[in-house]
């Protein structure tokens, strides 16, 4: 369709004047308009689940497996908790106009590093329906605007969140263009709007490989990478099993289709004799399939051999890689081999391996003694989140509401010239 470039020119267009009216606003304003799209989400619930029903109905036809059925179902559980973590947002502090350092020059000139918004935000992300409301909330906290372009599979659930999120913008006197969505499917528009660095201020891609890879390709504006979340639990020869174990079911079975579930684990030989038959029982018992390396196999017989791009694989589903090291050196050099730099954990009782397994390993989070799904926003304490970066700049880790700032400096004075 010829009219690709000038749907994606209106969208930034309305977007970076809805911007500076977001930057301006008050905390009161924001927090009013959370509270009331909380609300709306529960009155027109039956709206919502009956749009998410036909996208779920229509999943298997864009051959989505059981673990991203899961990821796109909504349910009144999982719209209440969404419902929740906006009450949650609307409670965090307002990072905006937040005066990072202040000084008083010798020539009496006042000095300050004031946090402002990035401007205009473009989101893209797959098939999770709960994160364009996420996305909504943290971007009109802290000033932003933001354009949603969801997966083609939850297209009908995003917009039925869609059209509450802008009927509330709307009632609550907020800028009706500081939340938009991609009513299309078409690859095309992605590409005109990464085009768009001039109206544009950053992009955030979240999703499989390929779509990151094309977006940091294309696009014309600073672009916030979350990559593949190939997660590491490392077990020390000085771990408590039974911790081990907790930790590895924690962090492989409770969710394994979102980025923080662990894809590898890696035992220490010392250690391996007594922990790997345990573990195996657990993950059978979970239905966990296992590719691992020749003494991973001999230790558990229905295990199958793990290939080199095994440990490079990001399987979002109930299979693990799994492998034995001789030391803890072995074990960073894995993690640094085949990982993503998202997460990783170590189990152990040992502060010196803990501490440098924490030095060397260089990922987004580290965990010492705990699951790797606590490599979340609201789990870290910073509510919400818009993504997991794996990127070292701007941002890394969690993106919450600071995440999606800059600032400016700003110079007060009372006549002062530079001599």
């Amino acid at each position: 369709m010829s009219s690709w470039p000038a749907y994606a020119q209106q969208l930034a267009q309305q977007a970076r004047v809805a911007s500076r009216r977001l930057a301006t606003l008050t905390g009161a304003q924001k927090i009013r308009w959370l509270r009331r799209t909380a609300e709306s989400l529960t009155v027109r619930s039956a709206e919502i689940l009956a749009a998410n029903e036909s996208d779920v109905a229509n999943a298997p036809g864009f051959g989505l497996s059981s673990a991203e059925i899961d990821r796109l179902r909504l349910t009144p559980t999982r719209l209440a908790a969404m419902a929740g973590a906006l009450g949650e947002v609307a409670l965090l502090p307002d990072p905006i106009g937040e005066i990072i350092e202040g000084s008083v020059r010798p020539n009496g000139l006042r000095v300050s590093r004031v946090r402002v918004p990035l401007g205009v935000v473009f989101f893209i992300f797959e098939s999770r329906p709960n994160v364009t409301v996420d996305a909504a909330s943290l971007c009109v906290k802290s000033g932003n605007a933001v354009i949603l372009r969801g997966g083609k599979e939850a297209l009908n659930s995003n917009r039925a969140l869609y059209r509450i999120i802008r009927d509330t913008l709307v009632e609550t006197g907020l800028p009706e263009h500081g939340v938009q969505l991609v009513e299309t499917t078409e690859r095309e528009v992605v590409g005109e709007l990464l085009k768009l660095g001039s109206m544009i201020d950053v992009t955030i891609p979240r999703g499989g490989k390929s779509l990151i890879e094309r977006v940091t390709r294309e696009a014309t504006m600073p672009v916030i990478k979350h990559y593949d979340g190939i997660c590491h639990v490392y077990v020390d020869q000085s771990a408590d099993p039974r911790m081990a174990l907790e930790i590895l079911q924690n962090s492989k079975c409770q969710r394994p289709g979102v980025c923080n579930a662990a894809e590898t684990v890696l035992v220490h030989a010392g250690i391996a004799d007594s922990f790997l038959p345990q573990a195996a029982q657990m993950l059978q018992e979970q239905g966990v399939a296992v590719r691992g390396c020749d003494r991973i196999c001999r230790a558990i017989p229905w295990a199958t051999a793990a290939s080199e791009q095994d440990y490079r694989t990001e399987y979002l589903d109930l299979i693990l890689s799994a492998r034995v090291v001789d030391s803890l050196d072995e074990a960073i050099e894995h993690i640094d081999t085949y990982g993503s730099h998202h997460t990783e954990t170590i189990i152990t009782n040992d502060l010196a391996a803990a501490d440098r397994f924490v030095a060397e390993i260089d990922s987004a989070a580290v965990m010492v003694n705990a699951s790797t799904r606590f490599n979340d926003g609201g789990e870290l304490g910073l509510g919400a989140e818009i993504g997991i970066s794996t990127d070292k700049f701007h941002a890394r880790g969690p993106c919450g509401l600071k995440e999606l700032t800059s600032y400016k400096w700003v110079a007060r004075g009372n006549g002062q010239i530079r001599k």
